[in-house]
């Protein structure tokens, strides 16, 4: 029997929460406050609809130690951006800050982005307006809605990446499968607990 690779992201019944299966484990997720769309478009705050290979992680080592994973790995610097302007050559890819176009910063203060993971929606090649910088991050406290990515609890996404390689893709799906989990609730009761962030070493945050 072929081994299933494949991460299960579903939406509950919850604005913009959802469950995230994986390796016989279920996870409390939030997604896009625009919901989880076939026609993703940048700006919509949807999480795109469809399968996606994962890329690579990213992670501040200031914060967090380097994550044990199977997928490439990068330290974040405080020059590392994302290009969120389509009309630009570099539309939906790394870029450093000195870059003169739009983009969001990946060394941020709210600890959202301490550790994500590039997923490969719209990249190859990326196409104009078609969504960019949807990533698997830490999640708000809360869990709030994201702005189209997959938020998650840093001790589970740490847990997840354990797992996870090149041939390890993401499934985000439209709806709730009949008889599913309600938005998380019956999720592992770790992954339940909220933000679930913690902080190695004696480092201070600006």
């Amino acid at each position: 029997m072929k081994e299933i690779r494949d991460m299960e992201v579903r939406p509950g019944s919850a604005a913009s929460g959802g469950t995230l299966s994986w390796r016989g484990r279920r996870y409390r997720c939030a997604l896009g406050r625009g919901g989880v769309r076939d026609d993703k478009a940048e700006g919509d705050g949807a999480s795109p609809a469809g399968r996606f290979f994962l890329r690579r992680v990213f992670y501040r080592d200031d914060w967090i130690s380097r994550p044990d994973t199977g997928l490439p790995v990068r330290e974040i610097s405080p020059r590392d951006g994302w290009c969120d302007d389509p009309g630009h050559a570099d539309y939906n890819r790394l870029i450093t800050l000195a870059a003169e176009t739009r983009h969001e910063k990946l060394w941020r203060d709210d600890h959202l982005y301490d550790l994500l993971v590039e997923i490969g929606h719209n990249d190859d090649p990326p196409r104009a307006g078609l969504g960019s910088a949807i990533f698997i991050h830490v999640a708000a406290p809360g869990f709030t809605p994201t702005e189209g990515c997959v938020a998650i609890a840093l001790k589970d996404l740490l847990a997840i990446l354990r797992d996870c390689d090149a041939g390890t893709a993401i499934r985000i799906h439209k709806n709730l499968r009949s008889g599913a989990e309600d938005g998380g609730a019956e999720a592992d009761k770790s992954s339940a607990e909220g933000y679930g962030f913690s902080v190695i070493g004696a480092h201070s945050h600006a």
